[in-house]
């Protein structure tokens, strides 16, 4: 008689669970990527549900395994955009280059959510509002951290003139057909922010204005 083998699969349930778990979550990654770069670069009614799925490399009947609707995909999307924002104060005179460049004005699809979003996102749910308000927060706050390390008195204040500023030349500069006055725009910008927090490209004190 052959000998009957036993052998727990306790372990191998454990480890598939875990797998499972982990493929689960980049699953939900790659959706809220797609999403953002599809909102981003053409705005939440020209976005199919269908044709997130598709740019995130899944089915489409895989959807409702992770969010409830596309409003809640919307809104999620928002916070996981913002989630990979300014990491801190010593990046702020980086972060202000970088947001008023070129390359962040033609790159639509990954940049800032505000600039290419907030016409549009007044006319969603409160979810999605709730979530972008949250995003606003962050970002005064983190700027505003910044402004202070330079002693620099009312430091919320000028973290908000900064961030509507940044948010305001960076739409115009995208929306003018004058390539001219497009970088005359961010240039300038980035300049009298340098003024009136006290920083200026490569970290000096600037003077203010």
């Amino acid at each position: 008689m052959m000998p009957v083998m036993y052998k727990s699969t306790e372990s191998s349930e454990c480890f598939d669970m875990r797998v499972t778990r982990e493929q689960m979550q980049a699953n939900r990654t790659r959706i809220l990527d797609a999403a953002g770069w599809l909102f981003r670069e053409k705005g939440f009614d020209a976005v199919s549900v269908a044709e997130v799925m598709k740019a995130a490399g899944l089915t489409h009947g895989g959807f409702y395994g992770h969010f409830e609707s596309k409003d809640d995909l919307i809104a999620q999307a928002i916070a996981h955009i913002f989630s990979g924002g300014l990491q801190g104060p010593d990046d702020l005179n980086a972060y202000l280059d970088a947001y008023l460049s070129p390359l962040h004005r033609d790159s639509v699809a990954k940049g800032c959510p505000t600039a290419a979003l907030i016409a549009d996102v007044r006319r969603q749910t409160p979810a999605a509002r709730l979530a972008m308000t949250a995003g606003f927060r962050s970002q005064i706050d983190r700027i505003a951290s910044a402004i202070a390390e330079t002693k620099s008195p009312n430091a919320r204040r000028a973290a908000i003139g900064a961030w509507a500023s940044l948010v305001g030349a960076l739409v115009l500069a995208r929306t003018v057909d004058d390539p001219t006055l497009s970088g005359e725009i961010l240039e300038e910008t980035r300049n009298w922010i340098g003024g009136k927090t006290g920083l200026s490209r490569g970290g000096e004190p600037a003077v203010a204005t």
